[in-house]
């Protein structure tokens, strides 16, 4: 750099090119190129590549690899076998531990682009659905819920409905709740695969029956992600966990889920009065050129509900969705109903199509029968008062009914509350035995013995039977100052 420097110099002095060449003791050719250079900043230092023997062999071992993905992980290539099949197939000669580098930074490169995501553009009016989870008080039992999750990625703004289900009838009753409070159908929809109205397998999308006519009466477009991707529709995974931290804590208390879902669509637009996180703009704002894109309502609302046939048993009963029992007439014993599905009702019809009833449509594992007495618990709870008119105390026996009948009102509270509990998780039959085998046997109703007696009755086994009754007063007089 100082010959660079001096030859530089003496040119903006005035010399000549020879003069400079002979001063420096370089060709005029050398002082010409410098003089002519504009840009003498330093330049990474670059590695001069050398020829591999394994170069001819690398877009095989690329195409493997990538033929690779697509194989049982416990049926892929190993370095080793690589090398081998390269020896043994094309006669390489080439070194095992060449491979295994060359095999171990390709598959490195393939791991990294895997987890790069695009930065996707998502037009005003597209939208992603998802369903979240969340504890909730109804009617004072904790229950986990399903919450759907309807985001606008353009706008991020975020709403949501809480059902008991995630199956097709849940998710199209959210929809349509949505739609009709937006006041206008998004264009195009993306689903998550386990969002209960279809699924996508490879390039292959098939829907159930009932979202494929829900979205054919909207008319909308609908699209799944790829299985184990949720960075494809980011929006709503991030909108899920919003929802359940900012309107789910503390639990909420639900009584009457139509009124707490209407209420909390307003509660989710209010989340929406903040900057969006990149664009700067209020949210609310952006959601306005959403509401723009999208398409009108149609004349008349979708009805969501799923028709299937049951054959009614001797007391007139049918059955849905596994161990729930809806009531009918006994006139219709041994008879073909058609029940009519909704998300959160049970609609009853005759062969003819009559209309003959309507029941609170049950969820979960445990057994549940409209015309138990445990139907009335809930209510029961809330309402202590009507315990001497009550259909459970009538269900009891004479033992347990004189006993609770003696208890004050908080101690009243506790133990329906416990038989509540109970029938949630092992049906009110189960609940009903355990209870009266547990006061029987100990003189009293508690908690553990309930829910013991109860989970092995509902499951088929022997009830515990004591040999002779258990005194308990003097665990009483250590744990609640009460004497023997």
């Amino acid at each position: 750099m100082p010959t660079i420097n001096s030859i530089r110099q003496q040119r903006r002095d005035g010399c000549s090119v020879a003069e400079i060449a002979r001063r420096n003791g370089v060709s005029r050719d050398t002082v010409y190129k410098y003089l002519k250079r504009d840009d003498f900043s330093p330049t990474p230092p670059a590695r001069r590549k050398r020829p591999s023997k394994l170069d001819p062999y690398k877009p095989l071992i690329r195409q493997w690899v990538e033929d690779d993905s697509t194989t049982w992980r416990k049926q892929r290539h190993t370095a080793k076998r690589i090398w081998q099949r390269l020896v043994e197939e094309c006669g390489a000669d080439v070194s095992a531990s060449t491979v295994g580098r060359y095999v171990k930074a390709l598959r490195a490169e393939n791991r990294a682009a895997s987890e790069r995501f695009l930065d996707l553009a998502w037009e005003p009016g597209e939208a992603q659905a998802d369903f979240g989870e969340a504890d909730f008080y109804v009617m004072g039992v904790r229950r986990r819920l399903s919450y759907f999750v309807l985001t606008f990625p353009h706008s991020n703004v975020g709403l949501a409905q809480v059902f008991p289900g995630e199956n097709a009838e849940c998710a199209c009753q959210a929809l349509k709740d949505i739609f009709s409070y937006i006041g206008g159908v998004p264009k195009r929809i993306i689903f998550d695969n386990a969002a209960g109205v279809g699924r996508r397998t490879a390039d292959r999308v098939r829907t159930t029956e009932l979202f494929g006519r829900f979205a054919a009466h909207y008319g909308f477009a609908y699209a799944f992600c790829n299985p184990a991707s949720g960075h494809e529709k980011g929006s709503v995974e991030n909108k899920v966990g919003v929802v359940r931290r900012s309107l789910f804590v503390p639990v909420p208390q639900v009584t009457n889920m139509g009124a707490f879902n209407k209420n909390l669509l307003g509660r989710c637009m209010a989340l929406s009065r903040k900057g969006h996180w990149i664009k700067g703009e209020p949210e609310d704002r952006l959601f306005a050129e959403d509401r723009l894109a999208l398409s009108g309502l149609p004349a008349k609302p979708f009805e969501v509900v799923r028709y299937v046939t049951a054959r009614a048993d001797k007391k007139g009963k049918v059955r849905a969705d596994g161990p729930h029992f809806y009531s009918t007439d006994p006139a219709f014993s041994g008879c073909e109903m058609l029940l009519g599905l909704g998300a959160t009702t049970l609609r009853v019809f005759d062969g003819a199509g009559t209309f003959v009833c309507e029941h609170a449509r049950a969820y979960g594992d445990a057994p549940t029968d409209t015309t138990d007495p445990g139907s009335q618990l809930h209510l029961l709870c809330l309402k202590p008062a009507g315990w001497r008119s009550s259909r459970v105390r009538a269900a009891l026996s004479e033992d347990v009914r004189s006993w609770m009948d003696g208890l004050g009102r908080d101690e009243l509270k506790e133990e329906l509350r416990l038989l509540r509990d109970e029938t949630a998780r092992s049906g009110w039959e189960a609940t009903r035995q355990a209870a009266e085998l547990a006061y029987g046997s100990t003189g009293r109703i508690d908690r553990a013995s309930v829910a013991v007696g109860a989970a092995r009755i509902a499951s088929g086994a022997e009830a515990i039977a004591y040999d002779e009754p258990v005194d308990l007063s003097g665990y009483d007089s250590v744990f609640f100052g009460r004497r023997a």
